[in-house]
């Protein structure tokens, strides 16, 4: 499953460069309308962002969110601001197949465990984001001293199965994915199911993705560039 991404923020799709609320770069001023196009292509899975709700905590485009769902039919994964079990609820309730939760899984974590034992591993992901190893929270504007291997072992535990991992250095950059640290994480942590985020820039980072043995990936400013297109995702998920 490859998943582009919608990064929304004040209600239009926008992309950050390292995660840097400050370097914006408007991708669709109708992220309805760009959910439709991805409807129409074929890809049946899609990543959701809240930039707002990661940096408040509390969802900031709900309405959009509510649309998006309303017209595209696949698999829809949503992140940023989930740090409370009404607001996982509520974002299960409308409809979202999976919810991202990440600051909270540091800092609150039986949160992450009462979610999965009520909805199950299959609806949650973990987002595992961080530098140089460590994990980064708040919509990566603070930086912790925790290793990103030790919060994924401690999800693990508690029955989360799938971790969105994003090199916060490599995203946006279109510099390729950070394969030396994901490369780590699946040789220390094997029996859990990691998806791919920043960087990935074409096909190649795919299908070396592919041969370490991770088939799931996000894809945002590589659409934008035109380095890789729509039907080239669908062709890659059929190899």
């Amino acid at each position: 499953m490859i998943f582009p991404a919608i990064d929304l923020k004040n209600g239009q799709s926008v992309r950050l460069f390292q995660g840097d609320y400050q370097v914006v770069t408007m991708i669709n001023a109708n992220p309805i309308q760009q959910a439709k196009q991805i409807e129409i292509s074929g890809v049946k899975q899609l990543h959701l962002v809240d930039l707002d709700g990661a940096k408040s905590g509390q969802p900031e485009n709900l309405a959009i969110i509510r649309q998006i769902r309303q017209v595209f039919t696949g698999f829809l994964e949503l992140g940023g601001g989930i740090r409370t079990y009404q607001i996982a609820q509520q974002y299960l309730k409308l409809g979202i197949d999976r919810i991202v939760i990440g600051s909270a899984a540091l800092k609150n974590p039986q949160l992450v465990k009462q979610l999965i034992d009520d909805f199950g591993a299959s609806k949650i992901a973990i987002g595992i984001d961080g530098k140089n190893g460590q994990v980064a929270t708040e919509g990566w504007l603070e930086q912790s001293k925790v290793k990103m291997s030790s919060l994924i072992a401690k999800m693990n535990e508690f029955g989360a199965k799938n971790f969105i991992v994003t090199d916060v250095s490599r995203d946006g950059t279109m510099q390729g994915p950070n394969l030396n640290l994901l490369g780590d994480l699946k040789e220390e942590i094997p029996q859990v199911n990691l998806i791919a985020s920043g960087g990935i820039r074409n096909i190649e980072d795919l299908k070396a993705l592919k041969r370490m043995g991770i088939d799931q990936s996000i894809i945002g400013k590589a659409i934008f560039e035109k380095t890789i297109s729509l039907a080239q995702i669908l062709e890659v998920e059929k190899c």
